[in-house]
């Protein structure tokens, strides 16, 4: 499994580092082989009072099994920015495309959340339905789209990613390594 981590200036830091914490586990604790790149237009971008530098600039997102987008304030301008969204199109042929918070709107500016349910932010869920079908719950799957809702449901959606691509119980296995008490309860299949 090969996962594109696609981050962008103005990104929400958690939302990004609680899935990516999550989904890398499966690796650092060798319950099942996975390699991923940091992606993102420029060879560094800064979140929430963190930058990071980035393994692959603008990679074409289509030699990728999984697409994670975390959300952020930038979202807002993103979704209507087309030499962004061109570069987001580039997955629309992915195995699984994934969002936290409002990465869901960039899924949806690039055209690949129509006919679909998603989640998202609850103060963006109206502009989420310029683009997909709303559903209030904090992680939702329909078919190869998984979207979480607002920035601590990146732990959610990484977890149910880890589900997802292995078992209930190594998902399991990795909530109990992570101290993290809260079951499948807040997942919407």
């Amino acid at each position: 499994m090969r996962i594109a981590f696609c981050l962008y200036d103005g990104m929400t830091a958690l939302d990004f580092v609680g899935a990516y914490d999550a989904i890398t586990r499966l690796e650092r604790m060798d319950l099942s082989p996975l390699e991923w790149d940091v992606c993102a237009p420029t060879a560094s971008v800064t979140g929430t009072q963190l930058t990071l530098e980035v393994d692959r600039v603008e990679p074409d997102l289509g030699e990728y099994d999984l697409v994670f987008l975390p959300g952020g304030y930038a979202t807002r301008e993103l979704r209507r920015d087309e030499e962004f969204l061109e570069w987001i199109r580039t997955a629309a042929g992915c195995e699984y495309l994934t969002s936290v918070c409002t990465g869901s709107l960039l899924l949806g500016g690039a055209g690949l959340l129509e006919g679909k349910r998603a989640t998202t932010h609850p103060g963006e869920f109206e502009t989420l339905a310029e683009y997909a079908t709303v559903v209030e719950q904090r992680v939702v799957q329909d078919g190869n789209v998984i979207t979480g809702g607002g920035v601590a449901a990146s732990v959610d959606l990484g977890l149910y990613i880890v589900e997802e691509l292995t078992d209930r119980e190594t998902r399991e296995t990795v909530a109990a390594q992570m101290d993290y008490p809260y079951g499948e309860a807040v997942f919407e299949r």
